[in-house]
């Protein structure tokens, strides 16, 4: 019970700044709106790429893992504004559990993440996105399984940049685009040369991206949702264990 407070106490800590200034979400959502509605219309002669219905059933789901990566991602900021600020230091001489910060954290994490997502899916199905209930349903939890795991690896990244930060600028802007990229999220990694189909198969972002596609086409059988799936999973065991560990032994 004790942790489940302390979870809920560092949640609604990290929340409220958020709540208090909600142009903070709209500004993050302007990069993937304009995706939605500048170059997602030019996908409509497309045929979708093998996606059963509208271009929109690829399309939609690429965005939302392009909202991870730039969202989760980059939520080691706030934790490395506060190391180097020093209120973090204060955070630390209470008797919250460590495991507890990176659980509250990261559920915060999970909560906008998946507030955001809500929207461009309704701001998709004017433009031709089909709507698969079960589908969404289970691309949303496997979205955010898959970013939870981002947002811990995020904040080992933070505590291990300390003092000045730079390591966490220069491996996040080296990251994270190269991921993006080679996840095909804009266009199918098959149309480029073998080369780049072989980076893309070294890249766990590109077994999420297909599943998600696959879950919002309703196509729970295919192979697809079970790679992304343990691909998904494996991120966030990996980052939550890391995570922990980092917490425990001391920010």
């Amino acid at each position: 019970m004790r942790f489940v407070r302390d979870t809920g106490t560092v949640f609604f800590r990290e929340l409220a700044p958020v709540l208090r200034e909600p142009l903070v979400l709209l500004f993050a959502m302007v990069q993937p709106l304009l995706f939605l509605f500048l170059f997602g219309p030019m996908l409509a002669g497309t045929g979708g790429f093998g996606s059963e219905g509208t271009p929109w059933q690829w399309f939609v789901p690429g965005i939302l893992i392009m909202m991870c990566l730039s969202g989760p991602m980059m939520a080691g900021y706030s934790l490395l504004t506060e190391l180097i600020g020093g209120s973090m230091e204060r955070m630390l001489v209470t008797p919250l559990n460590r495991t507890a910060m990176l659980i509250g954290r990261t559920l915060k994490e999970f909560v906008i993440l998946l507030a955001q997502a809500v929207l461009i899916i309704g701001l998709a199905v004017p433009l031709g996105f089909r709507l698969r209930p079960a589908g969404v349903l289970a691309g949303l939890a496997l979205l955010v399984v898959f970013g939870i795991g981002l947002g811990a690896l995020s904040f080992v990244l933070a505590i291990a940049s300390r003092p000045g930060g730079e390591l966490f600028w220069g491996v996040t802007q080296m990251v994270m685009f190269p991921l993006l990229l080679l996840s095909g999220v804009l266009l199918p990694t098959g149309f480029g040369p073998a080369w780049l189909q072989a980076a893309a198969a070294l890249n766990p972002v590109s077994y999420v991206v297909e599943a998600e596609r696959a879950l919002f086409d309703g196509r729970f059988a295919d192979l697809s949702v079970l790679y992304g799936t343990l691909s998904a999973c494996a991120v966030a065991a990996v980052g939550l264990a890391l995570g922990t560990r980092a917490m425990r032994r001391g920010v």
